[in-house]
């Protein structure tokens, strides 16, 4: 589930920014350029893969207490990268489209064209590092392998539903109403990640633990129970936080709600 929510938002995010510059270019009778596009999709993508495998085989190396450090720093960065694509992207919403067709018109009549083809190869790379930074998180939280079925799931429904987007045949579907939904679902994980990353850092000696277990609700909800798992990978679920843990997930959702309203004001 934590899978195909974060590959679907993220794989639409960077399907529209495509999307919006080749019917741009199209607009233009700039076709031609069609090639740079794909070209800097491509070179994004196979930089993401290049880079994850490498993420891959560094948090391997760490062992023991190194490893907690390594974990809850993860998860600490990703709750913040989290929190400030949702809101970045929640303001910058409206106008995100003008800019980036702004940027395309200014490579197209310098005649940059390798600056048209970072400006691909940069938004495909940071969401694809964004990808894969928080699928590695949810693999810490949740202490399970990521599904690929989910993940690849998520790519495909996200890059169907952009091209019927653009071809105009989800008239029905609210692109402010799918960010909305899926940045609060984000939020909650991302308070996971925060509650989880400061354990983290608990076992590893670096944060006091002051209560080890402010309650135990584990006999209700077994956090590894599969619905306790569900919960615990989408949600952060602790059936029994420390003090410190529960105060993080707490004071980290209201900071992000009053961020939110203040957005929605």
């Amino acid at each position: 589930m934590t899978a195909l929510l974060i590959t679907l938002r993220e794989t639409l995010e960077a399907s529209l920014i495509v999307g919006i510059m080749l019917a741009f270019l199209h607009r233009t009778q700039n076709r031609d350029r069609n090639p740079i596009i794909w070209a800097g999709v491509a070179a994004g993508i196979l930089t993401s893969v290049v880079v994850a495998f490498f993420i891959m085989q560094f948090s391997g190396s760490f062992t023991g207490r190194a490893e907690k450090i390594y974990e809850g720093i993860t998860m600490l960065v990703a709750g913040g990268l989290i929190t400030w694509m949702v809101v970045w992207l929640a303001m910058q919403r409206k106008s995100m489209k003008q800019a980036l067709e702004h940027k395309i018109a200014i490579h197209l009549e310098t005649g940059a064209l390798i600056s048209l083809f970072l400006l691909v190869y940069t938004s495909i790379l940071r969401e694809g590092i964004e990808t894969v930074i928080f699928l590695q998180a949810a693999v810490m939280q949740s202490e399970n392998a990521v599904s690929h079925v989910g993940a690849i799931t998520g790519m495909i429904l996200a890059v169907s539903a952009a091209w019927l987007l653009m071809r105009g045949m989800l008239r029905w579907f609210s692109l402010s109403r799918f960010f909305t939904f899926t940045g609060i679902l984000l939020m909650f994980f991302a308070a996971g990640l925060i509650a989880h990353g400061i354990h983290e850092l608990q076992e590893a000696g670096i944060i006091p633990i002051l209560i080890e277990h402010v309650w135990d609700i584990n006999a209700v909800i077994d956090e590894k129970a599969a619905f306790g798992s569900l919960l615990k990978g989408v949600f952060g679920y602790n059936g029994n936080p420390s003090l410190i843990e529960a105060m993080g997930y707490i004071v980290y959702l209201s900071c992000v709600s009053m961020l939110w309203r203040r957005k929605n004001a």
